[in-house]
Formats: structure tokens, C-alpha cells, sequence
């Protein structure tokens, strides 16, 4: 079969890192071994179901035979309920005509790249983050990496991206961030914002304009003083270039209910809906009819959001807290404090030590030996673009009892005491 050639793409793409190492981990669960799978940016239903609204109606909604084609840019009724939902909770004021529904975010994401991003064409990214790389080779674009770090909590910088704006026609920004669970400032999309207004009207009127692909999905999940900004609040002449990516997937612990949004110019959003119509990845009708009524109902998503962001910051905070003693005690850890998301970011830095006499060679070997030692799985920055040999890790609390943070921390504790 070696021989078969098929297309450059097919040839070329990696498949996910973090489902492939969600696999092996599920291999090891299968053959009875108690891992803390913490990799999947998923929810344990058992542990956060849907709201229970939401639940009702869309069982209501088969019932009542909401089966056939949605749409092509969705249901009527969604869409002016996600008008008025972001308008009430955000302040975003858009029309239904700059509004594209579609099963995910991920189908959005897709569409966004083949509506701007010719073969060619610079994207700026910062890594880690999630599968921007993918969609920029699924493009045969140019990619701008920025290498983000701890300093700046993993988000790139206004003097980052200064150094690749100039001819670019897409900027990837994404907070709260996937994986990162950090956010960017005020200050930061501020100079950012500027950043683009300014190279775009140094661009002539026949010429591609700069766009701001601002994914969002994780806005509703912020905790303590983290604030949420966006940038056409922040500079209302960004809405000309700014493509927002939203939807129910992480604010209502929906993943598998299917329902995204994305709100854009309304130029940009029909090109995507023309792109979407071929390509077929629309939200089932029957879940859009439940999410277009859930979505009104103020009091129920307030005590909603109230208890599930409870319970998200509780596990953060419990594994933020056992690793901090972990570091104060000598071991070679570290973490961010949570700020929003349903993720944390932590650090395992044991390159070049030895456990049991086996030298942990390289940041692969780290990963491996406190997944067979601490039944910790947690998934690599390396997987998210970053470098091999970054020492940090995405940490999803999605699928973490609370009573097992402390089981956890002891035998990360007992593993960690193992290398020399």
C-alpha cells in the first residue's frame, strides 16, 4: 500500500496529537489501569451534564420531528436568538445576516481559512495553541509562529505580532485560550487592535484587508477578577475585520449537541455560509430548535452558569493549589494560577534527571514516565505547536472528580520523589 500516492494534504497532515493520546490512554483504562485523564478539553457528563433545559428541549425537539435540512446559514430563529444573547451578555450588537450557524466551531474555523487565506498567504499564530498550524497547512499558507511564554501567560504579545503583520491577511487570536487557560489583557488587545486598524488603512483600496479570527468559545468561563475582552468593544472599527467563533460547546458543557456560531461582516459571513453549503457540517435541526429557545431563557443560563463555573474553578483551584505545595516543597513543578477555561496550565521539568536508573532523556520520556508512575495524563505544549522540549502541559478538569484532586497530588508526589 506504500506505494499509493493520494494529494499533497493527504500525504502531509498530522493527524491530532491529542486524540491520538487520548487512544493510548483509553488502551491503558480498557486493560484495567486507574489513569486521571485529564488530556481532553471534554466534559464528563456524569460529572457536567447539559443544563437541564436544554436536555428537555432537545428531546422535545425530535419528538416534534425537527429532522429535515437546517438552513444553510441556520435556523431563523437561532440566529436571532444568538442576536440577542451576545447582545445582552457581551454588548455585541449583530444582525441576523452576520450570523452563521454551523456544528461546532471547528466547521467555522475550516470555512474562515478558504474564505480569506489564499495559497501563500501569511497567518500569525501563537503557540502553544489549538490547531492553528493544522488549518494554516490545510491552506497552503504561510505560517507566522510566535513562540509565546511564561511571562506573558502564553499569549502573544502587540510587539509579536508587529513583527509579521505587515502583508498578512489572517491573525489568530483565541481567549480564553485553548490551552493555556490564560487571557489577554485589555492592554494587550488594545495595542493589538491599533495594530490592525493602522496596517489596514496603510493598504491600498484594490487590496486584501487583514482579518482577526477571535475565537471565543471559552468567554462565559472566566473566574475571579479575569475579565473578558474583545476587540470590537474595545475599538468598534474592528467589527470590518473581526470573525468572532462562539457557540455552546464549552459554555454549556455541550460538545456533543453540535451547535457554533460566528459572527463577522456580513461579506465574510456569506462567503462562509456559501463554503458551509457544500461542505454540509450544519447543526442538526433539532438541536438549533432547542439552543434557539434555551438561549432566552436569562434565568435558567444565569443559575446555570453560576454552579458549572463553581464547580470548574473548585477543581482548578484544588490541582493550582496541590502543585504549588509540590513546588514549595523542592519538586520541579510549577502552574499558573487559573484565570478562565477549563484548563490549567502546569510544568513537569524533568529532562535529563533519572527515575529507577532510566535517564527521562527527553520531554516524550517526562510525559511517558508520569503517565506509567502517577497515572497523570495530561497533554504536552508540544502537541499544541510548541517546542519538544517545553516543560509545560495542558491540564483539562472536564472529566476530574474533585474527591480524587488529592489522590492525584500524592502520587504525582510519590512518582516525583523517584527521580534523582
Amino acid at each position: 500500500m506504500s506505494d499509493i500516492k493520494l494529494s499533497h494534504l493527504a500525504e502531509t497532515l498530522i493527524g491530532s496529537e491529542i486524540v491520538k493520546l487520548g487512544n493510548a490512554i483509553n488502551d491503558r483504562i480498557r486493560n484495567g489501569e486507574k489513569i486521571y485523564n485529564y488530556t481532553i478539553g471534554d466534559f464528563d457528563p456524569q460529572i457536567f451534564p447539559i443544563p437541564q433545559e436544554l436536555e428537555d428541549l432537545v428531546v422535545e425537539s425530535y419528538r416534534k420531528h425537527f429532522t429535515s435540512y437546517p438552513p444553510a446559514d441556520g435556523n431563523l430563529d437561532l440566529r436571532q436568538s444568538v442576536s440577542r444573547f451576545i447582545k445582552e451578555r457581551e454588548g455585541l450588537d449583530y444582525a441576523v445576516n452576520e450570523i452563521q450557524i454551523a456544528s461546532g466551531g471547528r466547521p467555522l474555523i475550516y470555512t474562515l481559512f478558504k474564505a480569506i487565506v489564499d495559497k501563500g498567504d501569511k497567518v500569525i499564530y501563537g503557540v502553544p495553541s489549538w490547531n492553528n498550524n493544522h488549518y494554516v497547512h490545510m491552506t497552503d499558507a504561510v505560517h507566522c509562529v510566535i513562540q509565546c511564554s511564561r511571562e506573558n501567560d502564553f499569549m502573544p504579545t502587540p510587539e509579536d505580532i508587529a513583527s509579521h503583520i505587515k502583508g498578512a491577511s489572517l491573525l489568530c487570536l483565541c481567549t480564553p485560550q485553548n490551552p493555556t487557560g490564560t487571557t489577554l489583557s485589555k492592554e494587550s488587545l488594545e495595542k493589538i487592535c491599533d495594530l490592525v486598524i493602522e496596517e489596514n488603512n496603510n493598504r491600498a483600496a484594490n487590496e486584501k484587508k487583514l482579518y482577526v479570527m477571535f475565537d471565543q468559545m471559552y468567554w462565559t468561563l472566566t473566574y475571579g477578577t479575569t475579565e473578558h475582552y474583545n476587540p470590537v468593544s474595545l475599538r468598534p472599527e474592528m467589527k470590518q475585520y473581526t470573525i468572532f467563533i462562539d457557540g455552546i460547546s464549552k459554555a454549556f458543557a455541550a460538545t456533543g449537541v453540535r451547535v457554533g456560531w460566528a459572527l463577522g461582516p456580513i461579506t465574510v459571513i456569506a462567503k462562509m455560509k456559501a463554503i458551509l453549503s457544500h461542505v454540509g457540517a450544519w447543526a442538526p435541526m433539532a438541536e438549533q430548535k432547542a439552543v434557539a429557545h434555551y438561549l432566552l431563557q436569562n434565568e435558567n443560563i444565569t443559575a446555570y452558569f453560576n454552579q458549572f463555573k463553581t464547580a470548574l474553578e473548585q477543581r482548578l483551584h484544588a490541582i493550582y493549589n496541590g502543585f504549588i505545595s509540590l513546588k514549595e516543597k523542592g519538586f520541579s513543578v510549577d502552574a499558573i494560577a487559573p484565570q478562565a477555561a477549563i484548563y490549567l496550565t502546569v510544568k513537569i521539568d524533568l529532562t535529563g534527571k533519572t527515575a529507577y536508573g532510566k535517564l527521562l532523556a527527553t520531554q516524550a520520556d517526562v510525559t511517558d514516565y508520569i503517565l506509567s508512575e502517577a497515572k497523570l495524563a495530561i497533554v504536552p505544549f508540544h502537541a499544541f505547536g510548541a517546542d519538544k522540549n517545553s516543560p509545560w502541559y495542558r491540564l483539562s478538569v472536564g472529566t476530574c472528580k474533585i474527591e480524587e484532586v488529592d489522590e492525584m497530588i500524592a502520587k504525582l508526589q510519590k512518582a516525583l520523589q523517584q527521580v534523582k
